[in-house]
């Protein structure tokens, strides 16, 4: 995640210098979308979740590590866009969507984990609704690049939250009501009858998301563990 966004910091940096290539006059296509003051869309993309872990400082049970693992897989985004335009370089973007996800889930060996009950595949459906501050540089030409960033609220529906079993009984389980910050970059590419824009975001929860075991005092599963947020990464493509 923080190679993209250093490469994007780099292309900020030389927006006005590239500039200068493309100052030469050319036929600008879909020139009134952006004069609008509501305007609409619809993205498609990919994901990829993760977490972060936070571990309890007085663990000590015999394990082989105290971290868990993550095994990231790339999964798909959809959903629709509301734009607001609230300043030549400045909007406010709502994009509801249905992210489906999926991870795997490594509990570290030790004090009575094994290999055989010790993975967890976490397959997840959330309802996503970010509110985003859109800044955008000026046009150019055919294409704007823009930074994007905001907050935004998760509904985990494949959380498990409400069922009775634990890791114990080979059972995962996360709240279903998350909050997350966000920010990322992309650019505006206008066509001759839409604007298309790829861009990548970081997804940032801050509330813990884990469901401790009915017996936490015993440590095996998710006693050593303090708190844990999703971390995300979404690329998509938006169409208006």
């Amino acid at each position: 995640m923080k190679r993209y966004f250093l490469l994007f910091i780099i292309l900020f940096s030389f927006t006005q210098a590239q500039a200068q290539l493309f100052s030469k006059e050319k036929v600008q296509q879909s020139v009134d979308i952006d004069n609008k003051r509501w305007s609409w869309g619809y993205f498609l993309g990919f994901n990829s979740y993760d977490f972060n872990f936070k571990y309890n400082e007085y663990d000590s049970s015999p394990r082989t590590g105290r971290e868990v693992a993550v095994q990231r897989n790339i999964g798909f985004n959809v959903g629709l866009l509301g734009n607001l335009k609230l300043h030549k370089n400045l909007d406010l973007r709502l994009q509801p969507g249905v992210n489906f996800a999926s991870r795997g889930f490594y509990f570290p060996l030790g004090n009575g984990v094994n290999e055989e009950n010790r993975y967890r595949e976490i397959n997840s459906t959330y309802i996503h609704v970010p509110l985003l501050l859109k800044i955008n540089t000026n046009r150019l030409n055919n294409f704007r690049p823009f930074l994007i960033g905001g907050v935004s609220y998760s509904a985990n529906l494949s959380s498990n939250e409400d069922k009775t079993d634990d890791n114990y009984a080979g059972q995962f389980r996360m709240t279903t009501n998350n909050y997350n910050w966000e920010i990322g970059f992309g650019i505006d590419f206008y066509l001759y009858y839409f604007k298309f824009t790829p861009s990548i975001r970081g997804v940032f929860g801050f509330n813990d998301e884990l469901i401790r075991d009915d017996a936490p005092n015993d440590g095996r599963f998710t006693g050593n563990i303090d708190k844990m947020e999703t971390r995300a990464i979404f690329l998509n493509f938006t169409f208006q």
